[in-house]
């Protein structure tokens, strides 16, 4: 006989700085752990119940939580397991949001399959990759994603919704944007190819020059990327006090080429980027960071630029919330006077919906 499983535990006061990779924030009021998805819609029934806003913590690896914590519920998704299935010309990779994403990013490129080796790396878990869209070197999840299984609080219902569904665009999605809060995202499909793409990057391109590689496997674009992330202070280490961040503050900015020209003037030199299907120009950040005069490992007490890459701001210990959106007031602002570029965060805000230097920082535009 199966012993009927124990209900979801809510526990209270749960400190959130030390589940988050930026190391700040305060305590969620109450905090639960969802193993399936059936917890998830009990653990949305309570908080509906209790009358209680609800977040959902992945990874903590895009967050800045505020100094006054969550008043609220925080769900802890810990749905696991992942299957694969082999299709025509296509392997459909299915996984559980909780499960982390590197290491199903190691695992399928174990398998030789193409389509998220670029993204090796990036902390967090699966369910976290369709809300922001992540992408680098080229590569973005929309682009592979088959469904995604989502838990609908308007609704109650478990929905499984298509790449179309899910309104990607630039590091965004319905997720994040217009229907920030009405799903939670249970598990992820990727279609995965047994081949490499073709890769647009040049950092990425130079290192696999340098390691001789002519034919990349998916493997090989793997440690390439690697590579190049902990050169930068991109893979979280325990032991490397430039990865105790949100990994890249802003996101990249998309300009016109009327645009790009004039910062070109103002810089005296010519402005790398990538032009858009719709012709205009997205240009790094981090170039821009550098050129409006805050440089790598530019600090205030607490916190600062890392040493490796202009894009991530790091907690330097003991470093509050307020710190971290002080001195990313200074990074934006800096880039806004010198160009006129109005550069935007890519981290979730939690428990900040009322502050305005968040609501600043979140501009596009003045």
């Amino acid at each position: 006989m199966v012993s009927p499983r124990r209900p979801f535990v809510v526990r209270e006061h749960v400190p959130l700085h030390s589940l988050c990779t930026l190391g700040v924030g305060g305590p969620a009021r109450w905090f639960a752990r969802a193993d399936r998805s059936e917890d998830v819609r009990a653990i949305h029934q309570w908080c509906a119940d209790h009358d209680v806003p609800l977040f959902v913590l992945g990874g903590g690896s895009n967050l800045v939580v505020s100094d006054d914590g969550f008043d609220g519920l925080v769900l802890s998704m810990a749905v696991t397991g992942v299957t694969m299935a082999k299709t025509s010309g296509a392997t459909i990779v299915s996984a559980g949001a909780g499960e982390s994403w590197d290491q199903l990013v190691e695992s399928v490129v174990g398998h030789g399959l193409s389509g998220v080796e670029c993204l090796s790396g990036i902390p967090g878990t699966v369910g976290g990759t369709p809300i922001q869209n992540v992408g680098a070197y080229g590569q973005e999840v929309s682009s592979v994603i088959e469904r995604v299984v989502a838990f609908d609080r308007t609704s109650a219902e478990l929905l499984e919704m298509s790449p179309a569904d899910c309104r990607f665009s630039y590091r965004m999605s319905r997720f994040k944007a217009d229907d920030a809060g009405r799903f939670i995202v249970c598990g992820v499909s990727f279609r995965l190819a047994d081949s490499t793409p073709a890769l647009s990057y040049p950092d990425l391109a130079a290192e696999l020059e340098r390691r001789a590689v002519r034919d990349p496997l998916p493997l090989d674009v793997r440690n390439a990327v690697l590579t190049i992330r902990r050169r930068k202070g991109m893979v979280l280490d325990a032991g490397d006090p430039d990865t105790h961040s949100v990994g890249s503050f802003f996101m990249n900015p998309v300009v016109t080429l009327d645009d790009r020209q004039r910062i070109a003037s103002l810089a005296g030199e010519s402005v790398p980027g990538f032009t858009t299907a719709d012709s205009r120009v997205k240009i790094p950040a981090a170039w821009l960071i550098e050129r409006s005069g805050m440089r790598k490992g530019s600090a205030e007490r607490t916190v600062g630029l890392s040493t490796k890459h202009p894009l991530a701001i790091v907690n330097r210990g003991g470093a509050t919330a307020t710190d971290v959106i002080a001195f990313a007031m200074k990074v934006k602002r800096a880039v806004l006077d010198w160009c006129g570029v109005w550069l935007r965060p890519e981290p979730v805000f939690v428990g900040l919906d009322e502050n305005e230097d968040v609501r600043f920082l979140q501009k596009a535009r003045g």
